[in-house]
């Protein structure tokens, strides 16, 4: 393809002042876990002492934070998914265990009314046909509700008058 130029595998090496100032601008545009700013910085630095002392400064200033990170995760997603796919969004951007469960103590329990309430900004009412309710299932499925949930929530809601469990 004309006027595409190819990506060159490893950026050209930085000394640290360039690479402080590097980490600085990704963290900036949002908030990133160490995980990502180590993939990220290490095709600028060869050296992984000098990326390991830089991302444990950032740290000490407070401008990298994983609990940060996965509140603002938490607060994003909790009207939206349930508590076991907040913890593998978490997971997936590459927080700490010990941050995920200190940020999702307690989300469990409000599974059934999450779930309950994106049923209601979703469909609003019972399902009409055997058709429907297993698309709604699928729908809470997809969210990362349990089965239990959502066969909680669709039969509340009256959808699961002859709802298949093995759907």
């Amino acid at each position: 393809m004309a006027g595409l130029r190819p990506r060159p595998d490893r950026a050209q090496p930085l000394d640290a002042p360039a690479l402080r100032q590097k980490a600085v601008s990704l963290l900036a545009r949002r908030e990133r876990s160490r995980a990502e700013m180590h993939s990220l910085l290490a095709a600028y630095c060869d050296d992984e002492r000098t990326l390991t002392a830089l991302l444990d400064a950032l740290q000490e200033c407070g401008w990298l934070s994983e609990a940060r990170l996965a509140a603002q995760i938490v607060h994003s997603r909790r009207r939206r998914s349930s508590a076991a796919g907040i913890r593998h969004a978490l997971a997936r951007r590459g927080i700490q265990p010990e941050v995920i469960a200190v940020s999702t103590a307690g989300l469990d329990e409000g599974d059934l009314e999450t779930a309950l309430a994106l049923w209601r900004r979703r469909f609003g009412q019972a399902a009409v046909d055997r058709a429907e309710r297993e698309r709604q299932l699928r729908f809470l499925l997809n969210r990362g509700f349990g089965r239990g949930v959502a066969l909680k929530v669709l039969h509340t809601t009256g959808s699961a008058d002859d709802c298949d469990p093995s759907v």
